[in-house]
């Protein structure tokens, strides 16, 4: 949603649809991130990004680049401190960016991890977001 000036200040988090008071985790934070991105949804929620989990989180932002090895072994990684009715946010380079990850890649990880590819997101210039969840069989 534009501001006054033109801009889309904010358009990443609100395209991860993430209020107030939600507890995020993020994982796999690297010197490439988004900063502003990062900004952007600690601002949506109105507290400081998880990195370790004393209690259930509702969201895990991953975010994860081809160099980081299996997705599914991060995905598995990311459902540690994920509440069962929470959802993941897999955030990767975009097409053409180094350290892209093949959809096909994402698809089979997250099929062995047992989560289900919902809705994505485009979230910043360099990256993209696909969200995770659990299939409704599994979520309580």
């Amino acid at each position: 949603m534009p501001t006054s000036d033109g801009s889309t200040k904010g358009a990443g988090a609100v395209a991860l649809g993430l209020v107030p008071g939600l507890a995020v985790q993020e994982l796999g934070w690297g010197d490439d991130v988004d900063d502003a991105l990062r900004e952007q949804v600690m601002d949506a929620i109105d507290a400081d990004l998880l990195y370790e989990a004393t209690e259930a989180v509702d969201v895990v932002l991953l975010w994860w680049r081809d160099s980081d090895g299996d997705v599914a072994d991060g995905l598995v990684d990311a459902l540690t401190d994920l509440s069962p009715t929470g959802y993941i946010w897999l955030l990767t380079p975009k097409v053409g960016r180094t350290d892209y990850v093949d959809p096909t890649d994402l698809a089979e990880g997250a099929l062995t991890a047992g989560l289900s590819v919902a809705n994505p997101a485009s979230v910043s210039a360099n990256w993209q977001a696909q969200k995770l969840v659990r299939p409704r069989a599994g979520r309580r």
